[in-house]
């Protein structure tokens, strides 16, 4: 008889059992209180391949002994969905977990809503998508939208240990040892994906003999041959490869543009897409910033372009990005700037709107002297006039304190400091 995948095994069915997701499934978080409170609501999951959508919506409905059945939005007829409505009326309610939720067609949607409505079907949509971009607003408006978060390596190394351990469900009969280097290995190939890291751990037990003592070890080379990854140093707790990202950011900042490739090349080698995009998109802004205001635009279109076209041609627009990134002129004054002023709000320090700039457009807004003597700035020189904008308590403030970047910035401080001038 063939058996289901290790991955499908080793699906959890309680949320007690749910590896990472803690925003959503621990003591006080919305799924556990909804489990607490014996009330299952429809809702889409969303978030990267696999972070547990699938497994969190069958533990959601098997911890509060609902029936569950599965389908997936694009191949599954409308035909398959009436049979599990008519399950659901003799059971009097199913959990129908969608996976593809977002390739739901009109007809199935038709079909699908007035026992959503009902609450005949309860669906736990699944989906990679931002379901705020692909989702029809008359599912999405009914469904309660969660995000799943990329699971960390220690999540995946947990996944790991329990499949070879559980003699259930996963390995455990298997006498299955694992080096130190082969679980590391694993975890960190499977760059966040669970399902990835499972799969590779089944095809590194079952394709590799059994010792003299009857184990099953599983070493560093058996676990890159399993993840078609090959290892490039990286600590058992996953930490040289935040290093790496940190050094990229950090080579970046520094204008350093060969060791900026360099820390490049070593996430490229990973595959780690998802951190190179977010780490370039942060810099072009938190380190370049007004410097070079054009660069941040042109590391979003880079990135768009490298998860459009996928390794390894993604190489080609992030190189040119960072070269650019790292050889911009460097300002991180207009954050700063709002960190101080976010800093004085959250501090108290804020005052009342000065009444020359609060709204005027309705009737009786003069009698309360909203408005009057407002000077509009475009009927002066410049299209500038020295008039108060900031609370009485705060009116002295001065947030911004430009550099000298580059051409930008330079123009933008010349402007400020004629303001601040005039204003005194």
């Amino acid at each position: 008889m063939k058996q289901n995948p290790l991955a499908f095994r080793m699906r959890p069915e309680h949320i007690d059992d749910i590896i990472g997701q803690e925003h959503l499934v621990s003591k006080g978080k919305i799924l556990n209180r909804m489990i607490q409170a014996e009330r299952l609501a429809p809702m889409i999951l969303f978030g990267p391949p696999g972070t547990g959508k699938t497994s969190l919506a069958y533990a959601l409905a098997k911890s509060l002994r609902i029936p569950v059945k599965m389908l997936n939005a694009v191949v599954d007829k409308k035909k398959d969905m009436e049979i599990v409505v008519e399950e659901a009326k003799m059971s009097g309610q199913v959990a129908l977990v969608l996976d593809e939720v977002h390739r739901l067609d009109k007809a199935k949607q038709d079909f699908l809503l007035p026992h959503i409505e009902s609450n005949l079907l309860t669906l736990i949509g699944c989906t990679t998508s931002n379901p705020y971009h692909s989702i029809n607003p008359a599912i999405r408006s009914r469904c309660h939208l969660f995000e799943l978060h990329p699971l960390t390596m220690d999540n995946i190394k947990t996944a790991i240990r329990r499949a070879a351990n559980d003699e259930t469900h996963g390995l455990g009969s298997e006498s299955v040892e694992l080096t130190d280097e082969a679980l590391d290995h694993l975890a960190f190939a499977a760059n966040g994906d669970m399902r990835s890291a499972l799969n590779g751990l089944e095809l590194a037990v079952s394709s590799t003999p059994k010792n003299a003592e009857g184990k099953i070890v599983i070493t560093l080379e058996a676990a890159e041959e399993c993840m078609q990854k090959k290892s490039f140093s990286h600590d058992k707790d996953g930490d040289a490869h935040y290093d790496v990202l940190s050094a990229f950011q950090k080579s970046i900042r520094g204008s350093d543009v060969n060791a900026a490739l360099h820390y490049l090349g070593r996430l490229i080698e990973a595959g780690d897409l998802d951190s190179i995009a977010r780490r370039m998109i942060v810099c072009a802004y938190e380190d370049i910033g007004l410097g070079n205001p054009q660069a941040g635009p042109r590391a979003v279109t880079a990135v768009q372009a490298a998860e459009r076209v996928g390794f390894p041609e993604a190489r080609i627009p992030l190189a040119a990005a960072v070269v650019e990134l790292a050889l911009s002129p460097k300002s991180n004054t207009a954050y700063k700037a709002l960190d101080e002023a976010l800093s004085d709000i959250r501090s108290g320090r804020s005052g009342d709107i000065p009444a020359h700039l609060k709204d005027s457009h309705y009737q009786g807004a003069k009698t309360i002297g909203r408005g009057i003597d407002y000077q509009y700035p475009h009927n002066y020189e410049g299209s500038w006039v020295n008039q108060q904008y900031l609370p009485d308590t705060i009116k002295n403030k001065d947030y911004y304190k430009p550099k000298n970047s580059g051409k930008f910035e330079q123009q933008l401080k010349s402007v400020h400091e004629k303001i601040q001038s005039e204003k005194k």
